[in-house]
């Protein structure tokens, strides 16, 4: 077997070898550097947004001490709110980034 022969189809009916689904140490790489950046981007503009804001973005991003992210429904049942408020919470400090 070769990593350049057919293991399946894609979702479009594409064919997919070994070779499209295994990464490499570059791209390991530079997801990590391009987290690194996100995050300190997320950092610089944490000042801007309120109380409940922070709360939301922390937790999404992982961003308190040894934090893992949380998914919306986590921090829903964490704050007492719902879901769709976590969501609108996030577009709401999108829009304050813009």
């Amino acid at each position: 077997m070769s990593l350049h022969d057919p293991i399946g189809t894609d979702k479009e009916g594409n064919e997919i070898t070994l070779i499209d689904i295994l990464g490499t140490e570059a791209d390991d790489v530079v997801e990590k550097v391009q987290l690194k950046i996100e995050k300190s981007k997320i950092y610089k503009n944490l000042d801007i947004l309120d109380d409940r804001e922070k709360e939301v973005v922390v937790g999404r991003f992982g961003l308190e001490l040894g934090g893992e992210e949380r998914t919306q429904q986590e921090i829903a049942k964490e704050l007492g709110i719902s879901r769709s408020y976590v969501s609108r919470i996030e577009k709401r400090v999108l829009m304050k980034w813009s």
